[in-house]
């Protein structure tokens, strides 16, 4: 059964239950975010939230490369002995 009640017409969170935030940019590396857009998004406008949707994609483009955890520890490894 489907409750029209608690139906809501706003746009859902980007958040990826990926949380870290960058301790520089104050901005988390999963849903790209800010803090303060963090702690203010359940009281954002609907347009506040599609405009800060539509900032996402430039903001990933910005992050840049990321160090890339295990995988990039062991390139660098393999890299290292080769020389």
């Amino acid at each position: 059964m489907t409750d029209d009640i608690w139906r809501r017409d706003e746009i859902e969170s980007p958040c990826i239950k990926i949380c870290v935030v960058h301790p520089e940019t104050r901005t988390c590396t999963g849903c790209l975010r800010t803090i303060d857009e963090i702690t203010a998004w359940s009281r954002m406008s609907v347009d506040a939230r599609r405009a800060v949707m539509a900032e996402l994609p430039a903001r990933r483009a910005q992050m840049g490369q990321r160090r890339g955890g295990r995988a990039a520890r062991l390139k660098r490894q393999g890299e290292a002995g080769g020389a």
